[in-house]
């Protein structure tokens, strides 16, 4: 691979990136020559990325917008748990410190319980998520649509 001449004055750590970027594990054993060699059976782990999605403030269900309203009053919430501290033990949104997100009740038609939808909320603002299946999966909603 031939690197043009303005990213060959790159920092190292730069240029690090940049042959991972482009070329992968790969690109890298090669271009640090035969010593680097690297079998593919110890190639890397993937690391995983973020299990969040993204939905439009206005695709969300009517009792999700019933939540944000009441989270943005400040209460009072239907249930006990609401506003407590949500932990993040799934690891699917952004790696902060405990007590950083917030989590919610989603109204669910129909269920005898709480049912499995929830809204967590970060400490930036706007910083809502949205579950449908009790935190296996979320959706950072996009309050500009």
């Amino acid at each position: 691979m031939r690197i043009p001449p303005r990213i060959g004055r790159v920092s190292a750590l730069g240029a690090l990136s940049l042959t991972l970027l482009v070329g992968g594990p790969a690109a890298l054993a090669q271009a640090n020559g035969p010593a680097a060699h690297t079998p593919a059976a110890s190639a890397p782990a993937a690391v995983a990325p973020l299990a969040v999605g993204e939905v439009c403030l206005s695709a969300l269900p009517a009792e999700a917008h019933h939540t944000l309203d009441l989270i943005e009053q400040g209460g009072p919430y239907p249930y006990p748990q609401d506003g407590t501290v949500f932990e993040n033990r799934e690891g699917l949104l952004p790696d902060q410190n405990t007590g950083y997100y917030h989590e919610y009740t989603v109204e669910t038609p129909g269920s005898p319980d709480r049912g499995a939808r929830r809204i967590v909320t970060g400490e930036e603002q706007e910083e809502d998520y949205y579950t449908k299946d009790h935190y296996e999966s979320f959706d950072k909603v996009d309050h500009a649509c």
